[in-house]
């Protein structure tokens, strides 16, 4: 038997980053299969996307007009191939995060037994407010970088908590964006050294798996040597290189999926300092049993 992990609860840092793992860990069949199952395919849209783009801008760098590829020549395929990239990406990252987040409601709704046919419904279901919640979490973190490099700190730690809101209250996007900033308030510092945390062990990781495709792009070109050779930046549409960028975006996206766990544990973390509503949901089937 897996042992049932409580979310809602509180959690100090440590415990936030172990029982992350270990809800990954316990869940990992179910938990994954759901995530193949329901974003799998928009998951593979997006890498075929991304080989494709790769292939038409890598065109660029192609020096050899003799060999040059015509079909990646075209401005507009280049801005076709830029949309595609754009669009399968949002798309990617809608129904993953998604599907994660809407996991673990069901994880916690049956008592620690998911139910895949409902994850994959409220998933459909929510698509919409799911994805113009997640335009209006990334246009307020780019709005708070231009204004100034500091805003971003502020605005950061309420947008992390943005999805969670919507999927664990049922909440529309509007309450919970403006609720996000309220349920950080009195937790605000402690909440962005965790977040911060985890996006060090995220970029220190991803940076790795991103490490061969710098090595074989550097070898190829010939920088290790000495002899930089401008008839060998075809490597960007190298099939070697297409392959390691797909290997190295996929590790990446399989770290995302680490990260999106990790703010549903601080959501609930933060839900249960400030409204101890899961003690009382605790408390109240006590006293449900007792009679």
């Amino acid at each position: 038997m897996k042992n049932y992990i409580e979310l809602k609860k509180q959690r100090e840092f440590g415990q936030l980053l172990a029982d992350t793992f270990a809800f990954i860990r316990n869940e990992f069949k179910p938990f994954f299969g759901a995530i193949i199952k329901i974003s799998g395919p928009y998951v593979a849209l997006f890498l075929f996307a991304m080989v494709f783009y790769i292939y038409i801008i890598g065109d660029m760098f192609n020096f050899d007009l003799l060999q040059s590829n015509q079909f990646g020549a075209s401005p507009l395929k280049m801005i076709f191939a830029y949309v595609l990239y754009f669009v399968t990406a949002i798309l990617a990252y809608t129904f993953t995060t998604s599907t994660v987040l809407h996991y673990i409601k069901s994880y916690i709704d049956n008592n620690g037994i998911a139910n895949v046919d409902d994850i994959k419904q409220n998933v459909y279901k929510s698509f919409w407010s799911f994805l113009g919640l997640s335009i209006l979490k990334g246009l307020t973190i780019i709005v708070s970088i231009l204004i100034c490099c500091l805003p971003v700190f502020y605005f950061i730690v309420p947008m992390i908590v943005t999805l969670p809101i919507l999927v664990f209250e049922k909440s529309n996007a509007g309450d919970a964006y403006s609720k996000s900033y309220s349920l950080i308030k009195d937790e605000f510092w402690i909440t962005l050294a965790t977040i911060i945390i985890f996006l060090i062990i995220y970029w220190v990781v991803s940076s790795v798996f991103a490490v061969p495709t710098v090595i074989y792009t550097y070898a190829k070109m010939g920088v290790f040597s000495g002899e930089i050779d401008p008839g060998n930046f075809d490597t960007f549409i190298d099939p070697v290189y297409i392959l390691l960028n797909v290997l190295s975006t996929f590790f990446q996206y399989l770290l995302n999926i680490i990260t999106i766990v990790g703010t549903a544990f601080i959501y609930f973390n933060l839900n249960e300092r400030k409204y101890f509503s899961g003690t009382l949901e605790r408390i109240d089937s006590l006293g449900k049993l007792d009679e």
